[in-house]
């Protein structure tokens, strides 16, 4: 756990592809405590026992030689589309699909095409839509709600609660502000998904488990969002133009625009936050194909003797498994890995080459649909350290890229509080 000393006025959850972290922020947004808890293996990414189990740690180790007596709320994100069953009691079944995951029924996701309006961001295989109804029909299932909302109600908050981010993907829709009737119509009861409240509003007062860590009983729970809008959030960005990068497990782009922008064909959508949208999209590719093919260990090493001044060209799409959902949207997208170098450091180059086309591929798709020009570029994520990776893409964006004041989603969630600190229920 890293401290600096000061009052903490809000609390900051992520919950994601390597673990749980956990953030508090004084009143100015400035990042007063941290820690974070890794999964211990790849299979707890999609364990919820061990999701909880991360949080807590995360959190309690947050509690240690920090007061959090001045804390006024506390907000989670989580991974986008991510969906867990839960049973009458809102226990976890076990049954979940993540982010990347299709629906392993295409009728479901055929289902949901017919009805759904042209522009839904819940059409295609990878609809937390479609990923929702297919666990409803499993046996004892009574609820289906998203990642994030489920941690918020493992620390005590009431109810199902969600917030309209992580709903988006799930059929939300955000002018009604309600379920949709043709979600129902599509196959999904929807007095199995949760109430969906704006991304930062007050839900209730704080109680349960986190009063025993010192924080007051004047403190609210506050709607969440998802792991890609706290990232955004976290670094400041916020201008018309204003884009963040996260270089994950997979690569996921946002833009501020002053009007939503939903094309699904392009796995394009739009998140409402506070007065502006973020539209953008994710890639399947990322950190995820590094670790396969390369190996977290050896990419320090194999870095340093790439020369970003001396590009290969060799128009790589690096993808683990076919299927891609942005800058193309089509499940059965091939990789493409050939030709392979012989030198791992040159294979590496390649790689690093062919998702920086990704990124600017994608920054060039929001373009053509009527997003503002690209003004910024600022990048979170674990590719942010990566100074050749750098290099190769401000010369492919041709912009410069900015610091981010923070690179962890989790204080990003905790900004989502602060913006929201004086609204009413």
């Amino acid at each position: 756990m890293t401290a600096n000393s000061g009052p903490a006025a809000a609390i900051g959850i992520d919950i994601g592809t390597s673990g749980a972290r956990a953030a508090a922020v004084d009143a100015d947004g400035n990042s007063v405590a941290f820690a974070a808890a890794p999964f211990r293996s790849t299979e707890e990414l999609r364990q919820p026992a061990a999701w909880w189990l991360r949080v807590k740690e995360a959190v309690e180790h947050l509690s240690e030689g920090t007061d959090l007596s001045a804390v006024e709320g506390i907000a989670v994100d989580g991974t986008s589309g991510s969906v867990l069953s839960l049973d009458a009691s809102n226990e976890a079944t076990g049954s979940v699909l993540m982010y990347n995951e299709p629906c392993p029924d295409a009728e479901i996701v055929n289902r949901i095409s017919k009805h759904a309006p042209p522009s839904a961001t819940a059409i295609g295989p990878n609809s937390g839509l479609a990923r929702a109804i297919y666990l409803s029909r499993e046996r004892s299932v009574d609820a289906v709600v998203h990642q994030a909302d489920w941690i918020l109600m493992k620390l005590g908050c009431p109810g199902r609660p969600s917030d309209e981010n992580n709903a988006l993907k799930s059929g939300f829709d955000l002018d009604s502000e309600d379920w949709p009737a043709w979600v129902e119509a599509a196959g999904m009861d929807t007095t199995r998904l949760p109430e969906v409240s704006r991304a930062g509003a007050r839900i209730a007062h704080v109680s349960g488990y986190l009063r025993k860590l010192g924080i007051p009983a004047t403190a609210w729970f506050h709607a969440g969002t998802t792991d890609g809008c706290a990232s955004f959030l976290a670094t400041g960005a916020s201008a018309m133009g204003d884009a963040v990068t996260a270089l994950g497990s997979t690569i996921v782009l946002k833009l501020v625009s002053d009007r939503p922008i939903n094309t699904p064909e392009y796995g394009v959508y739009s998140h409402r936050v506070g007065d502006f949208w973020l539209v953008g999209g994710a890639s399947n590719s990322g950190g995820n194909v590094l670790r396969a093919l390369i190996g977290d260990d050896r990419l320090a090493g194999l870095t340093g003797t790439i020369n970003p001044d001396q590009p290969l060209g060799l128009g790589l799409y690096p993808l683990l498994r076919p299927g891609e959902r942005f800058p193309i949207s089509d499940p059965n997208y091939l990789p493409r890995l050939e030709p392979r170098p012989a030198d791992d450091a040159a294979f590496l180059q390649a790689l690093l080459e062919g998702m920086t086309d990704i990124e600017r591929l994608g920054y060039d798709r929001l373009r053509e649909l009527g997003s503002p020009t690209l003004t910024s570029l600022r990048t979170v994520g674990g590719g942010a350290r990566n100074p050749v990776w750098s290099a190769m893409r401000a010369r492919a964006m041709g912009v410069e890229l900015l610091p981010a004041k923070s690179v962890e989603a989790a204080v990003g969630a905790a900004a989502l509080v602060l913006a929201n600190r004086g609204e009413h229920v």
